[in-house]
């Protein structure tokens, strides 16, 4: 039994424990570790949200996509800018694009949204939540002229793509239709902004070069089951080729059907039918020799070392479309958000728009793609040079209405893969 009054315990442990806090305080805090100080120093401060199809009509791309993407996430790691990509899936449904598109902002509060990949999409986003929050987005794939003249963005300049608007593949579409002899198409097209944009710039094109659309037939954006019935109107003007302008997930459905009913064997095809899904449903024989047109890059030093760093990363670089342009858009919001940063701005969404044509901006030092190069651009900006970016798809030297001019490309199935023929440079007034 202790013989120390209660009193007194408590009067000792009072003292004990004022004796260790002053000791606390006059104690520096402990100096963390060097390498939780490098941890601290590196830990992205940007978000950028990237809506990717991974499921849908296009869903075989978003891998691919991802991909891209994380290659640029990588190499802006490595040279001394890191940021945090954010995903979401957009199910090639302007629904559910919107939605994901929500998360980014409301949720993940993200300083760019790059996506969508279905023009639908981008412009049900653009309209529904990045204009009206003030955050730029930065499509990668959707080519629809509405783009360029989307009321809700006038005066706003929050949407921009890298990838070229169909007034120009419509022009390059025709032209191959023409230079193959074929004298009457009949088009199958996905009814949203992409199939109607690139229908009507084809149709335009072809018929002023002498050709005839004898039919212009529309399906859903939601996948079916059977497109027979479409088919049947297609061909009732018994045209030499069917032009299949709708998403892979579509056309791998009625192009089977169209050869197994005996309906037209013979069809031209854009880049939302450039893939290698089509050729296992349809068969490499059922292909062979055909072609089709798609936004390309130009064949530069860029192009090389993306393509190089991406084949070290995953093997080969499948051949899809729109993957270059991923990765641009990447990295073009992350030089933006970089440049903000340097000139002495808060990084907000809308100091990140305000920058994105100065990154790309053709009086500036040219920068290229590939680790290297985006290295070596972001070592250009913090040292107070002027940077323009030219990518692995081609230059993007934004207009007015964010829009840019990369190449056409002109491509082929063959051999059971998809091989390029060329790129045509093309400009409508």
């Amino acid at each position: 039994m202790s013989l120390i009054p209660r009193a007194l315990k408590l009067a000792l442990v009072t003292c004990v424990l004022a004796l260790l806090a002053a000791a606390c305080a006059t104690q520096p805090a402990a100096e963390p570790e060097m390498a939780e100080k490098e941890e601290m120093a590196a830990a992205p401060t940007v978000k950028i949200g990237v809506l990717l199809p991974f499921t849908g009509p296009l869903g075989e791309f978003g891998a691919a996509f991802e991909k891209a993407a994380a290659l640029a996430e990588e190499h802006l790691a490595a040279g001394g800018y890191p940021v945090e990509i954010v995903y979401g899936d957009t199910e090639t449904n302007p629904t559910a694009a919107v939605e994901a598109a929500r998360k980014l902002v409301d949720v993940d509060q993200v300083h760019a949204v790059v996506g969508a990949a279905a023009s639908s999409s981008s412009l049900a986003v653009a309209e529904s939540v990045t204009i009206p929050k003030g955050v730029p987005q930065i499509s990668y794939a959707s080519t629809s002229p509405l783009l360029t003249i989307l009321p809700a963005d006038e005066g706003q300049d929050f949407l921009f793509r890298t990838v070229p608007s169909d007034a120009l593949q419509g022009v390059v579409l025709a032209g191959v239709a023409l230079d193959e002899g074929l004298t009457n198409v009949a088009v199958l097209y996905v009814n949203n902004p992409y199939g109607q944009g690139l229908k009507d710039n084809f149709q335009a094109a072809f018929e002023a070069g002498g050709g005839t659309v004898s039919a212009a037939v529309p399906h859903d954006e939601a996948e079916a089951t059977t497109y027979v019935a479409e088919l049947r109107r297609a061909i009732e003007g018994e045209p030499e080729v069917l032009l299949a302008l709708s998403y892979a997930g579509h056309a791998t459905i009625y192009l089977r059907e169209a050869i197994e009913n005996d309906f037209i064997t013979q069809f031209l095809f854009v880049d939302g039918t450039k893939s290698q899904a089509i050729i296992e449903a349809v068969g490499a024989e059922n292909l062979e020799g055909m072609l089709g047109t798609a936004p390309g890059s130009a064949d530069t030093p860029s192009l090389e070392l993306f393509t190089a760093d991406y084949q070290a990363k995953y093997g080969e670089l499948p051949p899809l479309p729109f993957m270059t342009n991923v990765y641009d858009s990447v990295v073009i919001a992350a030089l933006a958000a970089l440049a903000a940063e340097v000139s002495g701005a808060e990084v907000t969404p809308a100091a990140v728009r305000d920058m994105l044509r100065t990154v790309a901006n053709p009086d500036g030092d040219t920068a290229v793609a590939g680790a290297d190069g985006v290295k070596a651009a972001i070592e250009a900006i913090r040292a107070g040079g002027s940077v323009n970016y030219e990518g692995a798809a081609g230059a993007h030297d934004f207009d007015a209405n964010g829009d840019v001019a990369t190449p056409i490309e002109v491509w082929q199935y063959t051999g059971g893969t998809i091989e390029t023929v060329r790129t045509e440079e093309v400009t409508v007034e």
